[in-house]
């Protein structure tokens, strides 16, 4: 088979060493021209800095390189190869001028460019997280050159521009930007179309804060809206993080722009930085995502410190970030805003994606997770960098009290103001402050992959703690442990320390439930018995406490995931309490797990059990609660009846209207049926066209159960057909949708086509066009013998082999449970 390359070489973390080693660099100054284009734009950099002499590389992705000197001497622009281009530096001050032009890009990354459909207006964002600064402006890419940045930007005279520093239009479309504070080249970016702004300000003891809110045009209504809720949360998190910190905010401004198409929820970019636009809502949501929006807001208002005044050497300290703006992003929101049961929502959202993540073949530490390169550290922004890691840092607060835990992370900003830094620097730090040698810690918690299994024997009264075998390590556990029976339910404290620990608990009878952890105080693998698996199917209904309830379906959920809790079960138990608490039905949810993982295993007739309790929902919980909200989506997503959801078209149940979102939800469900023609989702598209409604249009169309459907889908896979970053994935989850005799030819051609996506896409989208497309529904051990395959062809570029590894394991987890439990 031919050999399939990368165009682009990502850099090794021994030839960032080098460089560092070598070069100082000083400032950039860069000069963008955004409006002579719709597909290109030209961009002019000035690099000022020192070296100890010799050779070194710039870092460069153009369209065309048109120029490039050395102190004054042109260079042979035929010398770029794959994104680097040679230099021979002088000892002492250099300056690098590098003039190109450069793609404006849909894939979320670079200088992405979007046209909103709802009015044809065009927007762009800079997003050069990772490596795509490079596609931007010519830059040494590596977290720890940091300099200050002064950007030039010419635009069309109808556009905004905003960046990281203030700025001001000095002329019809000529914008001028203050130098900014030092900056890593990945927090660099510039927010240009005809934005929507907000403006306000924080004030305080110590003087004002401006902020900003920017939204696309035709989200003006919707944005204003929010406002408030917006302006008042970043208000208290400001003054939180002044409290705990007392270090104030470390740059000019605060801008919060919500743009098209963003891949991440959002980026930290100091002074500006950038969130999904869908968190401007437009149609109606439930609590879980505005607690969800609340936590992104103070996450990335964390990183403003924990990564943007203080950033990681490189990505193999990204803990540093994720991990502390996800424990400082719940705590704050838990803590000053109106959402304090964030805990519990995050039980639901974030549990799972940590522990899954966890127990794969491809887990890793929390801290010094060995990235090799730029394109392996992003495979590592996942569950645990964020769940598993903001979970140990809750734990560590707790065990060293806020004092000593806060004063060490005081110290460490101080001692590394707008620097770099690792994480024997922290523990060195908080050691300072006052805590214990921290060496074991770091060793068993954060340099130790994987999760310890907790079980508990009822008939020797042991717990029994489980660590990986491929990472053996010696954790203790303090946690709470929750009995229930038909009197109700109460709580006991125990603590695990050894690979069996005797711990008696009190129980009413030998059929009450025993449930692990469900507060989250630690992190572990907690698996319930088959008793409490029966108990649940009784008692589940009679929890009042919701942190309890989301405890117990993650003790669900793991079970499952490990084989150890059969499908019927789950679904009685669903059907017996249906998850509405869990009100979002995102990936990572409750509901969305039931349908997506459970129900394919589960015996005849699942389905349809659980859309009679979802429906059930609809009438049995209050009219109009957000309750009753998720037990109607849950109604769509399962019903089998076209009429029915053509009955829900025209009138929905009381309490709930048919908005965008609901509308889309069930033209897609009969789509997935074959219930609905092109023609008919082509004219709701038109009647009402939005952002959300194109990329539910691209799901409904690859969904329909016909051949055109599905090699329209492939098209899109194999770049055939271009399409922005969310409709990719959404053509990907359409696409194995229908009968098997229709998708069933896919199978065999994702794993030999997939190598080639490198030549059509990168970065984030390349893994996530990866993971959309894998035919996860597929649950035939031919196709994981496919994939295993696949994982070891030599030409497999790094990410691709990551998303094959997870998906490959989610699916042999899957077939592990259809063996198991096949009646």
């Amino acid at each position: 088979m031919a050999s399939v390359q990368n165009p682009f070489r990502s850099l090794q973390h021994t030839e960032a060493q080098a460089r560092k080693a070598q070069l100082q660099v000083l400032g950039y100054d860069v000069s963008l021209d955004l409006a002579g284009s719709e597909t290109e734009f030209s961009s002019r950099t000035v690099i000022r800095f020192d070296s100890t002499g010799g050779a070194t590389f710039v870092d460069l992705k153009p369209v065309r390189l048109h120029a490039i000197r050395l102190n004054g001497q042109p260079l042979d622009t035929a010398l770029l190869d794959r994104g680097r281009f040679p230099l021979r530096t002088q000892s002492g001050t250099n300056e690098l001028v590098v003039e190109a032009t450069m793609r404006f890009r849909n894939d979320g990354e670079g200088l992405h460019r979007s046209v909103d459909p709802a009015d044809g207006k065009h927007y762009v964002y800079g997003m050069s997280f990772m490596d795509a600064a490079p596609s931007v402006f010519a830059c040494f890419d590596q977290p720890d050159l940091k300099a200050p940045y002064t950007l030039h930007v010419r635009a069309p005279h109808d556009w905004v521009v905003l960046g990281n520093a203030p700025g001001e239009q000095v002329g019809p479309g000529e914008w001028e930007f203050e130098q900014s504070q030092p900056l890593s080249t990945y927090f660099v970016t510039v927010v240009a179309g005809p934005y929507h702004v907000i403006r306000d300000e924080h004030r305080d003891d110590d003087g004002v804060i401006p902020l900003g809110l920017s939204a696309r045009a035709s989200l003006a209504p919707h944005l204003e809206r929010d406002a408030d809720e917006l302006f008042t949360l970043t208000r208290q998190c400001f003054e939180e993080f002044h409290r705990l910190f007392g270090i104030r905010y470390p740059f000019a401004k605060y801008d919060q722009a919500f743009v098209p198409e963003f891949n991440a929820g959002a980026m930290e970019n100091p002074g500006c930085v950038t969130f999904r636009d869908p968190l401007i809502f437009t149609s109606r949501v439930t609590r879980g995502v505005r607690i969800q929006r609340a936590t992104t807001v103070a996450h990335e208002m964390a990183h403003q410190w924990f990564g943007n005044l203080v950033t990681p050497a490189w990505w193999d300290d990204l803990w540093l970030n994720e991990s502390f703006a996800e424990y400082m992003g719940n705590r704050v929101t838990a803590d000053v805003t109106e959402y304090a049961d964030a805990w519990a929502d995050l039980s639901y959202a974030r549990r799972q994606w940590g522990l899954v993540a966890d127990q794969r073949p491809s887990t890793h530490p929390v801290a010094g997770n060995g990235a090799v390169d730029a394109v392996a550290a992003l495979q590592d922004f996942d569950g645990i960098s964020y769940a598993k890691g903001s979970a140990i840092l809750r734990q560590l607060a707790a065990r060293l009290g806020d004092d000593v835990f806060f004063g060490g992370v005081v110290d460490h900003f101080t001692r590394h103001r707008f620097g770099n830094a690792t994480m024997h620097d922290l523990l060195a730090s908080w050691q300072r402050a006052g805590a214990p040698d921290l060496g074991d810690f770091a060793t068993q918690w954060l340099r130790t992959a994987g999760p310890d299994t907790i079980t508990y024997d009822r008939a020797s009264a042991t717990l029994t703690r489980t660590p990986p075998a491929a990472h053996p390590a010696e954790r203790s556990h303090a946690f709470q442990v929750a009995v229930g029976s038909d009197a109700g339910w109460r709580t006991e404290p125990v603590a695990v320390t050894a690979a069996s620990t005797p711990q008696s608990l009190t129980t009413e009878s030998n059929s009450d439930a025993i449930v692990l952890d469900p507060y989250d105080d630690t992190w572990a693998v907690l698996i319930p018995d088959q008793i409490t698996v029966d108990a649940l199917k009784r008692l589940l209904p009679t929890i009042t406490d919701e942190r309890l309830r989301a405890g117990v379906w993650n003790n669900l959920r793991n079970g499952f995931h490990n084989a150890a809790i059969a499908p019927a079960d789950l679904i009685d138990i669903a059907v017996a309490s249906f998850p509405v608490q869990d009100t979002e039905d995102t990936a990572r949810r409750t509901i969305a797990w039931l349908f997506r993982d459970v129900v394919p295993v589960a015996p005849q007739g699942s389905l349809s059990r659980l859309h009679d309790a979802a429906v059930a929902t609809i009438s049995s919980t209050r009219e109009g609660s957000e309750q009753q909200l998720a037990g109607f989506r849950a109604a769509i997503r399962s019903a089998e009846d076209a009429e029915v959801l053509r009955g829900w078209l025209t009138a929905t149940p009381a309490g709930i209207d048919l908005d965008l979102d609901l509308r889309w939800r069930l033209l897609g469900r009969l789509a997935a049926l074959g219930a609905i023609s092109r023609e008919e989702l082509q004219a709701a598209y038109d009647a009402e066209p939005a952002h959300d409604a194109r990329v539910a249009l691209t799901g409904a169309l690859c969904s329909l159960p016909d051949a055109q459907a599905k090699a329209y889908a492939w098209s899109v896979f194999t770049g055939e057909t271009d399409l922005p970053n969310y409709d990719v994935a959404a053509a990907g989850q359409g696409l194995w949708r229908g009968p098997e005799e229709l998708t069933s030819p896919y199978v065999e051609r994702y794993f030999d086509e997939l190598p080639a996506t490198v030549k059509v896409r990168s970065g984030w989208v390349l893994a996530t066009a990866a993971e959309a497309f894998f035919p996860s529904g597929s649950l035939h051990a031919s196709t994981l013998a496919r994939a295993q395959a696949a994982i070891e062809r030599p030409d497999l570029d790094p990410p691709l082999r990551r998303v094959l590894v997870d998906c490959a394991d989610q699916l042999a987890r899957q077939l592990a449970v259809h063996e198991a439990y096949e009646s």
